[in-house]
């Protein structure tokens, strides 16, 4: 956003210089004009990372959306929404590019059609700095520099602007500019724009079913078991971790897969016992019964009421899912929380089982109430049955076993005493950006 004050007189923004809303109708100068014989000596073909393959078949100008149901993808790897626009992203040769981003993730475009990540140099060049303009900084510095600033020659016609109608200097050509009740096409043309790249998804489809290349990850119907494997989960970001320090904690697994059910069992200790302290079962929601998992139901018991048990199975059941469907987290599989969820989960409890107030409000939780939408204390305290004061204890807590907790502090637009629990299962990983904020 610009925003220009003046004392008194008149401004006026400046009519786009290119592009459908010029007066001339001067075409825009494309990504492959700007990165023409740019220096990409530092770069590797392709993209790293468990994900890094799909990059290749997305047809440019789409993102990972390319891989959902949505776009027509017969193996729908992706829900639509679920991920940031810039999620493996690559940049169409014929326009200009999308925001390069100042920070973002390994999967974080915008990437060349070539497959590839831009170059520093081609970077540079896509945001209109000058080859010989030096970016001190190692890579990721150099690349937060380029996306946090403003284009130069965007800068430079807002600046002629300001110095003709604001300073008041004679300029030598003409600027036109843009009258207070103008209307410009852009969001019409970014509907239209994505009517055109969904066709060119439909085409790209096409070409990979009859090549056979579409990709796919899941597997058939088979029968798959293991006993007494010991995991490790890390409490600070919610990963598996190799070895077991302070910070982890030591999980005994088994699991049973097969086209009836997934039975996925947890503990924290070596012992005899049979009896489950509590279960949660998932289904598929009414509409959603074609879910990919290829059986009916999934059951998730654990034989102590440890709260990280419940992260630790919800992990292995993201891990599983990844492995056997290629659905990247459980998000994909439930659909983004603005939408109708695909699946439906409850928690149960043993009847012997002393079960904490906390465990009543992740009961509560896992079922969905109080989830995917914004609320207030109070409309939680009334919801979870709790007292108002002792609501923000109790989202801490969800947080701290890893559930996405959003407030005002770590999403600005969500105004003050009201919070957000995104998903019925916790979400953060190493990668997470709310991982590292405070609620």
């Amino acid at each position: 956003m610009f925003i220009v004050g003046s004392k008194g007189g008149k401004y006026l923004f400046p009519y786009p210089t290119h592009g459908f809303d010029s007066l001339d109708g001067r075409p825009y100068y494309t990504a492959t004009e700007a990165v023409k014989g740019a220096d990409i000596s530092e770069v590797e073909i392709g993209l790293g990372g468990r994900f890094g393959y799909l990059l290749k078949d997305i047809p440019p100008g789409l993102n990972y959306s390319f891989y959902t149901r949505e776009m027509g993808y017969p193996n729908p790897i992706f829900s639509w929404r679920s991920k940031f626009s810039d999620y493996l992203y690559k940049a169409d040769p014929d326009t200009p590019v999308r925001t390069i981003k100042a920070q973002g993730g390994q999967y974080t475009g915008p990437f060349s059609w070539e497959n590839r990540k831009f170059s520093l140099a081609e970077l540079k060049r896509l945001q209109t700095i000058p080859d010989d303009y030096e970016i001190v900084g190692n890579k990721q510095v150099a690349i937060e520099q380029i996306g946090n600033s403003v284009p130069p020659q965007l800068g430079r016609i807002l600046a002629l602007s300001i110095l003709e109608q604001v300073i008041g200097i004679n300029l030598p050509f003409n600027i036109p500019y843009l009258p207070e009740t103008k209307n410009l096409s852009f969001r019409q043309r970014k509907k239209d724009l994505t009517k055109i790249y969904h066709q060119k998804a439909q085409v790209a489809i096409k070409e990979l079913c009859n090549a056979g290349k579409l990709a796919r990850l899941d597997r058939e119907s088979e029968t798959e078991s293991l006993i007494d494997s010991v995991r490790f989960l890390s409490l600070k970001n919610f990963a598996w971790t190799q070895t077991i320090s302070s910070n982890c904690l030591k999980v005994g697994l088994n699991y049973q897969l097969n086209s009836k059910f997934w039975d996925i069992a947890a503990s924290t200790e070596n012992n005899e016992e049979d009896e489950y302290k509590f279960c949660i079962d998932i289904y598929p929601c009414h509409g959603y019964e074609d879910w990919c998992l290829k059986t009916k139901m999934v059951k998730l018991c654990a034989k102590q009421l440890d709260p990280y048990l419940l992260t630790s199975l919800w992990k292995f059941f993201e891990e599983k899912l990844y492995e056997l469907t290629g659905k990247v987290d459980l998000v994909q599989l439930s659909g983004y929380y603005q939408y109708k969820s695909r699946i439906t989960s409850s928690l149960i409890f043993n009847l012997s089982s002393e079960v904490s107030s906390f465990w009543r409000i992740v009961q509560l939780v896992v079922r969905g109430i109080a989830t995917s939408t914004q609320l207030t204390t109070k409309e939680f305290a009334e919801l979870w049955g709790v007292n108002k004061g002792d609501v923000l204890e109790y989202l801490q807590s969800l947080k701290d076993i890893g559930y996405e907790v959003r407030s005002h502090n770590t999403n600005p637009q969500i105004p003050r005493d009201e919070y957000l629990i995104p998903y019925v299962f916790p979400t953060l990983k190493p990668q997470s950006v709310q991982l590292r904020k405070k609620l």
